[in-house]
């Protein structure tokens, strides 16, 4: 068993949240037990994953996808349906969205990169100011090498532009829903540029700037980070942890 407080303070200062801008409340969300028996991580807020929670025995949640997007909203509907939930069943709620995609040791973004063996890693993707990817060289190989390498990583099936190269040297990585930030890949001519979700301005995006694209899926591409701080946690409290997959198609 460990204090909720203990926790909240390592992760606060791990993830650097006073220092990253976010439409995301970082941090604790709903106030559970200060004594914290289990903990489990899940990549988005949402009843499926607070009834696992709950059923495990655990008394602390932690998510990417937290349920406070700055701004005030009326606790009604499914969001007070979740707020009730976790209320009624004592479980204490935290998020971490861009300090858990941008972070240098197990963001979502490095760990992609990581599973590429990618190599001279560097600070990509500017997003209101700070830079929450990473771009970097891989060892030359197919793109559908790549392809099938983030598709295993990730437990996903990947939705593929092939217009750049057909031997991948160069990548960027920006999980999660970060299509619109793919002229920058471009900008930096980069061979490959990796994300979660596509929209409609990205097939021509990728003809006209020859570059190539693999889509994971927002989920998939972002349980890795979830989990990377799971395994930190699990090493630095005495506490049982469990992550817990909600099986999100998008």
């Amino acid at each position: 068993m460990v204090k909720c407080d203990e926790v909240l303070n390592f992760w606060n200062a791990y993830l650097d949240i006073a220092h990253i801008p976010d439409a995301s409340h970082n941090g604790l969300q709903v106030q559970g037990p200060q004594d914290v028996k289990k903990i489990v991580f899940g990549v988005s807020a949402c009843k499926d994953l607070f009834e696992q929670a709950h059923a495990s025995g655990a008394n602390l949640i932690c998510v990417h996808h937290g349920l406070l997007w700055g701004q005030e909203q009326a606790i009604t509907g499914l969001f007070g349906e979740r707020i009730k939930y976790l209320l009624t069943h004592n479980l204490g709620l935290c998020g971490y969205h861009l300090p858990l995609d941008k972070h240098p040791e197990i963001g979502n973004n490095v760990c992609l990169m990581r599973a590429l063996n990618a190599q001279e890693v560097r600070p990509f993707g500017q997003y209101h100011g700070v830079e929450i990817g990473y771009a970097g060289s891989v060892p030359a190989c197919a793109l559908t090498q790549v392809v099938q390498t983030l598709e295993q990583f990730c437990g996903s099936k990947a939705q593929v532009f092939g217009f750049g190269p057909q031997t991948v040297q160069t990548v960027g990585v920006i999980s999660g829903g970060a299509y619109s930030m793919l002229p920058q890949a471009i900008e930096q001519k980069l061979d490959l540029y990796i994300t979660g979700t596509l929209d409609e301005p990205v097939y021509e995006w990728c003809r006209e700037g020859h570059i190539s694209c693999i889509a994971l899926g927002h989920y998939a591409s972002e349980k890795c980070g979830i989990r990377a701080l799971m395994e930190v946690t699990a090493q630095k409290f005495d506490v049982e942890t469990q992550f817990i997959e909600t099986q999100n198609p998008l």
